[in-house]
């Protein structure tokens, strides 16, 4: 049921999202310099976009590198992202449930994909993509720590986003916490990094960004 509610919010604000956010990478230089470094150290192989919305951060990768997918678990948000990108390989998936075998990517960014997720669910998203991942590969996760009236550990529920009435809940994540969590995975921490709100660019949360390689 949760699954579902979530798809249907996605499904819900979808135009409104990619009105809004389709040019953010623009504002967002570090952004930009993390994702071009995570390419760099991904390496050759397939890369995905797990949570990739519209497509706009797949489609930035895709310029950079000539191998990458984006996943979402939003038909309506794929159906965007395969408008705006019809040479690009978009699939719905749930992030918990990849259709891709053991090992097969080099690399994948996960950014915001994991605030909707309960403890458990990250747990196992973090699972799938140790699963999906190649020795060595890289992961680059992105999450918001707090915002104005919430702490790091708190949920928020959303009742109406992007102008419409929705029905899902927001997690403020420790970054300590999910470090955990990735570790229990399988993962190595290579990198965090904590940076405050762009004003008037975004939602005024500190975001968090971790850099993870699977295995040794």
């Amino acid at each position: 049921m949760a699954a579902m509610r979530l798809r249907d919010t996605y499904d819900t604000v979808a135009r409104a999202y990619d009105a809004q956010l389709a040019g953010e990478l623009d504002h967002k230089p570090l952004d930009r310099a993390l994702l071009t470094a995570f390419l760099e150290l991904a390496g050759p192989g397939p890369v995905a976009d797990v949570g990739c919305g519209p497509g706009h951060v797949t489609r930035f990768l895709a310029a950079r590198h000539p191998d990458v997918v984006g996943v979402d678990l939003s038909p309506e948000m794929i159906a965007i992202a395969r408008e705006r990108a019809p040479g690009l390989s978009f699939t719905v998936a749930s992030m918990l449930e990849l259709p891709v075998a053991d090992g097969a990517w080099a690399g994948a960014v996960a950014l915001y994909s994991i605030i909707h997720l309960s403890p458990p669910e990250r747990a196992a998203a973090f699972a799938e993509l140790a699963r999906v991942l190649r020795d060595g590969g890289r992961l680059l996760v992105s999450f918001h720590v707090d915002g104005p009236d919430a702490a790091a550990g708190d949920t928020t529920h959303l009742g109406t986003w992007f102008g419409a009435e929705v029905d899902v809940d927001v997690h403020f994540l420790d970054p300590a916490a999910v470090g955990a969590d990735l570790r229990a995975a399988g993962f190595r921490i290579e990198s965090t990094l904590v940076r405050d709100p762009l004003d008037p660019a975004e939602f005024p949360s500190h975001r968090a960004y971790l850099l993870a390689r699977r295995g040794g």
